[in-house]
C-alpha cells in the first residue's frame, strides 16, 4: 500500500492537506537548516519547510511520486529510508510528514539518529481528521454497504502511531524523551475538493475502478444531503524528540 499513492501524484498533490505554518515553524526552529524529508512524497511538507528557509532533501520509495516533487523544485533521491545511503551527509532536521508508520519505527529511528547533527530534531506527524458526526456516520455506512469488513477511516487511528513512533525513538538510545506536539485546525471542503482527496486515502487507492465509484457516489450523496459543502476538523500530531548523544 505504501507504493500505492503514486497511481495518481497530480491528485495526491493537489488535494492533501497541508500542515500548520505554526508546526513548521516549531520544528525547523530557525531559517537556513538542512531537512531531510523522509517519505517526501510530492513534496508537500517539503515545500512548506523550504518556504520557511530549510534547504530540503528529500526520500522516497515511489519513483513517480519522487517526480513530482523535482517538479516542484525539491531535490529527491528514491529509496527506502531503511536502506538509504546517506553518503556522508548529515542534517540539523529530519522530518516524516505521514508517512512513518510505512518505515520500521526502530530501523528507521536508527538511520535518522545516524544522519542527525547532535543537537538535531526528528519530527514525525500525522494529520487526523474528524468530520461532522452526522457526516461521520454517513461516510461509514458507505463504506460497510460497499466494503465490508473493512475498516472505515478513524482519526483515532492515527493515535497509536505516535506511540509506536516514540517507542522507535527511545530503542535507539540517542534521543531525548520523545514529545507530543497538537496542532487544531479546521478545513472547509466543497462536495468536489473532498471527493477529489478522497481516492488518495490508503484504503481507497488499490480498489476496482467499479468499487471507487461506488463509493465516490456514497460519500456525493452523503455530502449533498448537508448542503454540498462541511468543514473538517483537524489535529496535526507531531511526535519528535532531539538527539543527546553521539552515535
Amino acid at each position: 500500500m505504501a507504493e500505492s499513492f503514486g497511481v495518481d501524484p497530480e491528485r495526491y498533490d493537489r488535494s492533501r492537506p497541508r500542515y500548520p505554518d505554526a508546526m513548521v515553524r516549531a520544528v525547523a526552529e530557525a531559517p537556513g537548516l538542512d531537512v531531510l524529508d523522509v517519505g517526501v512524497g510530492t513534496g508537500i511538507a517539503a515545500r512548506q519547510f523550504r518556504a520557511a528557509g530549510c534547504r530540503v532533501l528529500g526520500v522516497d520509495v515511489d519513483a513517480r511520486m519522487a517526480d513530482l516533487a523535482r517538479r516542484g523544485g525539491i531535490e529527491v533521491e528514491v529509496a527506502a529510508f531503511e536502506t538509504w545511503d546517506p553518503a556522508g551527509r548529515t542534517f540539523d532536521t529530519v522530518v516524516s510528514a505521514q508517512t512513518w508508520h510505512w518505515i520500521d519505527p526502530v530501523a528507521g529511528a536508527a538511520k535518522a539518529a545516524e544522519v542527525l547533527r547532535p543537537g538535531g530534531r526528528l519530527a514525525v506527524f500525522w494529520n487526523t481528521f474528524r468530520p461532522p458526526p452526522g457526516l461521520a456516520e454517513a461516510f461509514a455506512a458507505v463504506y460497510r454497504r460497499v466494503m465490508p469488513g473493512s475498516p472505515a477511516p478513524d482519526a483515532d487511528g492515527y493515535e497509536p502511531l505516535h506511540a509506536k513512533a516514540a517507542d522507535g525513538m527511545r530503542q535507539t538510545g540517542v534521543f531525548g524523551e520523545p514529545e507530543l506536539w497538537r496542532y487544531e485546525w479546521e478545513h472547509s471542503y466543497t462536495r468536489d475538493e473532498w471527493l477529489d482527496q478522497l481516492p488518495t486515502s490508503g484504503l481507497l487507492t488499490r480498489l476496482p475502478q467499479a468499487t471507487l465509484d461506488e463509493v465516490l457516489a456514497g460519500a456525493g450523496d452523503a455530502l449533498d444531503a448537508v448542503g454540498g459543502s462541511f468543514t473538517m476538523q483537524y489535529t496535526t500530531l507531531v511526535c519528535t524528540t532531539t538527539k543527546t548523544t553521539a552515535c
